[in-house]
């Protein structure tokens, strides 16, 4: 805790609750609580929102444990993905024996793949209801980050709310990061549901508006849970997203192109419908487009506010937003805190299990655009396995809105690898969102309208429209030598050769045929 710098006494003062002020107490202390084998909810949302110190002081101990020759890991569970001062930290010290339901730290990433971590890959709208059913075992410990505490005990979420009610419902025990970096002018940005309920005795979820708000803006917590609070000072670690490139630039004008239409055909309104986007470089280039296109004004009701949305909201062409984290490069954290005030009233911050919830994206009529890693020809989509068995980060909450999407875009660049790969493949390596919920796919290449079409008429518009031309040939030749000779017309596979790619590149390093060096 960095006294000399901002002061613990300062950041203590924002717990106004007399009681929970005498638990205050260090990072160490409170790490000092968890025990070997504890499963921990931790807060934490596409790099915002997570606990900045305990986990570090975690995995030193842990650190310490095994070079002592004892055994010592604990389960995280978290809204989605931290930073490197939590999932980074507490996976270099072999500290993690399950993670869920989402990441995105490249030492996780490389120690899931080589089997040191167990990965429970989770639809993010799926885990409260998982967990309060029980089915990962007792929550032994939450570990929250919150912006303040108030004179009743309540808790002022900070910049992602994630699942952070549920590990405060359920946890044994409690330990709070009052972080000082987060504005206390976030006060009042959310809205936390208390009346989620187990079957049979579910309500509908009143929400017909990105804006309405059916909860509470404060976090609700048992006081005699909570064992440790720990002042801190630190910035969330967002990844930056990269300047909108040639690629992403032509994405962006085939998806207005495409809403343009859909206008005109009298499907959507001049408004369009409530936006969700993915993260990612990609979508947040489509994002920041939508401000120079004719559609006014936008709602957003979706899992993150990135950039584009922001500029969005900035500009005037986004009405409202409605999220449950931030997920923004440090230019724009510093332009939305220098003007919170102006975005208080258009951005409410949810639960992931409200954010995501598939009666409310139904009901909303949300356009979900998303990012792949490849497509087959039929309109299959992985989006979180490299090559069939290597996981990259997790399907997230891209399940959640595009199987309950009015309209559900896919887009990616149509070659990866400086094209030794292509994102249109004859057979998806592994299948995340199946053809039947896949709407439309978009490359730099073009639009892929899937909608009414059956698998043969899917292929031959994916091939021609989206893949790329050094690849266009070799799916043809594919697609019809399937067709002509496959044992069921209806989705022709030739299954000797459906991953041939794959392996040709996992053996070659490209997935094109290596051809005979010219004489």
């Amino acid at each position: 805790m960095p006294d000399s710098v901002v002061g613990s006494a300062h950041i203590a003062g924002r717990v106004r609750n007399k009681a929970l002020k005498r638990k205050l107490c260090s990072a160490e202390e409170a790490a000092a609580l968890i025990a070997p084998g504890a499963s921990v909810g931790m807060s934490g949302f596409t790099g915002s929102g997570y606990p900045k110190e305990v986990p570090g002081e975690l995995a030193r101990r842990i650190g310490e444990a095994h070079e002592r020759g004892q055994d010592f890991t604990v389960s995280v569970w978290t809204g989605a993905s931290t930073a490197p001062e939590l999932d980074g930290l507490l996976a270099s010290a072999d500290g993690i024996e399950l993670r869920m339901p989402y990441q995105s730290d490249p030492v996780s990433r490389a120690k899931i793949n080589a089997g040191a971590i167990d990965y429970l890959d989770v639809h993010l709208s799926h885990v409260a209801q998982m967990v309060w059913e029980g089915f990962f075992g007792k929550l032994d410990f939450a570990l929250v980050e919150v912006a303040g505490v108030t004179e009743d005990g309540e808790l002022i979420p900070s910049s992602s709310v994630g699942n952070n009610k549920t590990w405060l419902d359920l946890a044994d025990r409690v330990i709070l990061e009052v972080n000082g970096w987060q504005p206390e002018g976030l006060e009042g940005m959310h809205d936390v549901y208390y009346g989620t309920a187990l079957p049979p005795h579910r309500r509908p979820i009143e929400i017909v508006a990105p804006a309405d708000r059916i909860g509470a803006p404060y976090l609700r917590c048992d006081p005699e849970k909570i064992v440790a609070i720990v002042p801190t000072y630190g910035p969330d670690r967002n990844t930056p997203f990269k300047a909108p490139d040639v690629i992403s630039n032509r994405i962006a004008g085939h998806v207005l192109d495409f809403l343009g239409q859909e206008v005109k055909r009298g499907r959507l309104p001049r408004g369009l419908l409530p936006l969700q986007s993915g993260v990612g470089n990609v979508t947040n280039a489509v994002l920041a487009s939508l401000n120079d296109g004719p559609f006014r004004p936008l709602t957003a009701y979706t899992e993150v506010i990135q950039d584009g949305m922001l500029d969005l909201i900035k500009t005037g062409t986004l009405d409202v937003a409605s999220a449950t984290a931030l997920s923004l490069s440090d230019s724009a954290v510093a332009a939305f805190y220098a003007r919170l005030g102006d975005y208080r009233d258009r951005i409410v911050l949810r639960s992931q299990e409200i954010s995501n919830h598939p009666e409310v994206v139904r009901r909303l009529g949300c356009l979900a655009m998303n990012g792949m890693i490849e497509a087959d020809i039929y309109g299959n989509v992985n989006s979180t396995h490299i090559m069939g068995s290597k996981i990259q980060n997790g399907i997230g909450g891209s399940g959640d809105f595009a199987r309950n999407a009015y309209v559900s875009i896919f887009v990616s660049p149509s070659v990866a690898k400086g094209g030794s790969i292509s994102s249109i493949v004859p057979m998806a390596s592994h299948v995340d969102h199946t053809e039947h919920d896949v709407h439309v796919l978009i490359t730099e290449q073009g639009i892929a309208d899937l909608r009414g079409l059956v698998p043969r008429q899917r292929a031959q518009r994916i091939i021609s429209q989206c893949a790329h031309p050094d690849y266009r040939d070799a799916l043809q030749d594919y697609f019809d030598r399937a067709l002509a000779t496959a044992p069921g017309k209806h989705t022709p596979h030739l299954l000797d050769e459906a991953l041939s790619w794959h392996a040709r590149y996992l053996a070659h390093g490209a997935m094109q045929p290596h051809r005979a060096p010219e004489s």
